[in-house]
């Protein structure tokens, strides 16, 4: 066999690598906890064809770009950057797409190994039967003694730091027998036990209302906020903007076609998601509807509660959360190698060394969302948690800006010779529709999606009781919530697990999709999205 093209970081030896682990990295919490009670709530198959021209559309084109970017230099985003850069002789400060990319991968992971540790968690306590003939009180219960326990988080901190090690140690390995390896064996598993777990729904005779919800065309749910729903989750669920792509690019080797492979990635994503939808329809809920469950209350809380009646629901549950633990795994993994990998370009230092430093940076990091849910829960800035600014500075700023960086130096400041020359050979048409996206329509569109998820955020912290001048001005941009009692949710003990807030009024569905203010919430029985539910994207 010829030997592969080495980069200075490594590369890939087969060239479906780079579709499995693109697929493990495109594929993740949201497929899981958003998807699902978003189509069902936006026209259920009307969703489904949105969030499909988002993709092909708006998203695709910057996935392809950040792709050929790096397999074109055959280094990270940014001594990628750095090179096109050089030969275009613009200015140092568009530097900035690459180093704020590394920037975004590393502080997003920081808090999706906090979730990755309470899914292993819930591998156990599953197999352990804690859920046995557990009620949502008790679900709700054991979600707040693991996440919200003031008195026992150390344990929370031991998951953390299982989870932690878990992908340090892939990592360590190397590309070709750590990640490629892994990605080429977890996400066919991954597959597999998806849909295991859906042919055992269908066996208890739970897939067809499921289907209905998730699939069937429903025209009078459509709206202009299922639009703007399709697409905020086509931009946060790829993974963009975070140096993924580009690294990636720089693994594949000769011969491989990038764009066929990336549009290929799109489809499966899709796929997976439909599948993972109506998966968690049929086994988390029991009515028929969501009533408003989605995130953390929807994973952690519903679903556990509506398998516990089944035959062998020990194993049951232990299979489920080992599919959100192995979709976590993967996505960590996807973030942690461009960090790794510029760590080892900038310093030279070996592979180990550099996944282990960069591990132990992220494990430290990741203490701030950790304790952000329990003993830091009060250490609040302007009404939000470490956790809550962390999404907020990511979804908001950091992811937004570096694709708007990217799209305005491929469309503007390259020459359009040199732009074509990192994309390849591509058919004329596609070639001029990904010009003028990049050129025109991405900068537009991801700048709105920066703007309204921040405001959004903003207007979250500003619920949760601060009322500082920049408060009061952002409350009149963002829709005012009608006056309701705030919905308070407390543990077993008396101990306040979250803080109240106002659920959210019918016409504010046009908002980006949100998740429960953190772990340990108590679902509030109102139908729609609540005012508490905090922005979430990219695992």
């Amino acid at each position: 066999m010829p030997a592969p093209y080495q980069t200075h970081i490594g590369s890939w030896t087969r060239k479906s690598t780079f579709f499995w682990a693109a697929v493990g990295a495109t594929v993740g919490l949201a497929n899981l906890w958003q998807f699902p009670y978003l189509a069902g709530q936006h026209g259920g198959g009307w969703f489904i064809l949105l969030y499909l021209a988002c993709l092909l559309l708006v998203t695709l084109p910057l996935m392809v770009t950040e792709s050929a970017m790096g397999r074109h230099a055959r280094h990270g985003i940014v001594l990628a950057m750095d090179g096109y850069i050089r030969s275009a002789r613009c200015s140092r400060w568009w530097m900035f797409a690459g180093r704020l990319s590394i920037i975004a991968a590393f502080l997003v992971l920081s808090y999706t190994a906090v979730f990755g540790s309470i899914a292993l968690a819930y591998v156990f306590f599953g197999a352990l039967g804690v859920f046995n003939n557990a009620g949502e009180a008790e679900a709700t219960a054991v979600l707040a003694d693991l996440v919200s326990d003031t008195r026992d988080y150390r344990m929370f901190m031991a998951w953390h730091l299982f989870f932690i090690v878990l992908v340090i140690w892939v990592s360590i390995q190397g590309v070709v027998k750590g990640l490629e390896r892994v990605f080429r064996s977890l996400v066919p598993a991954s597959l597999l036990l998806l849909l295991g777990l859906f042919a055992l729904a269908g066996w208890h005779g739970r897939l067809e209302g499921a289907v209905g919800a998730i699939l069937q065309f429903r025209p009078e749910d459509v709206g202009l906020g299922s639009l703007k729903a399709a697409l905020f989750h086509a931009f946060f669920t790829l993974g963009l903007g975070m140096g993924v792509w580009s690294i990636f690019g720089a693994y594949t080797p000769v011969g491989v076609k990038l764009k066929r492979s990336v549009l290929a990635v799109v489809l499966m994503d899709t796929l997976i998601a439909i599948l993972a939808g109506v998966l968690i329809f049929a086994t988390a809920t029991t009515d028929g509807s969501f009533d408003g469950a989605h995130g953390f209350s929807l994973l952690f809380v519903s679903l556990p509660v509506a398998l516990a009646p089944l035959p062998g629901s020990q194993f049951i549950i232990a299979a489920a959360f080992l599919l959100v633990v192995l979709i976590v795994w993967t996505t960590s993994l996807a973030l942690l190698e461009p960090v790794v990998g510029w760590f080892q370009e900038w310093t030279g230092s070996p592979r180990g060394w550099s996944a282990f430093i960069m591990g132990a940076l992220v494990c430290f990091a990741g203490l701030g969302t950790l304790l952000s849910f329990n003993i830091w829960a009060d250490a609040q800035l302007a009404g939000g948690t470490i956790f809550r600014w962390l999404e907020l500075v990511t979804g908001g700023l950091l992811i937004p800006l570096v694709a708007i960086l990217i799209a305005l130096f491929t469309g503007w400041r390259l020459t359009r010779s040199m732009s074509f020359s990192i994309l390849g050979n591509t058919p004329w048409l596609f070639g001029r529709i990904w010009f003028w996206v990049m050129r025109l329509v991405l900068p537009v569109v991801v700048a709105v999606i920066g703007i309204s998820y921040t405001l959004f955020s903003l207007d979250n912290l500003c619920g949760g009781g601060d009322q500082s001048k920049w408060c009061r001005q952002i409350n009149p941009v963002v829709a005012a919530p009608a006056e309701v009692p705030p919905a308070n949710s407390t543990r077993s003990e008396g101990e306040q697990v979250s803080e109240s807030a106002p659920s959210a009024p019918a016409e504010e569905g046009a908002r980006p999709a949100r998740h429960d203010d953190g772990p340990g919430n108590d679902p509030a029985p109102e139908k729609g999205p609540k005012r508490d539910d905090i922005l979430y994207h990219s695992v």
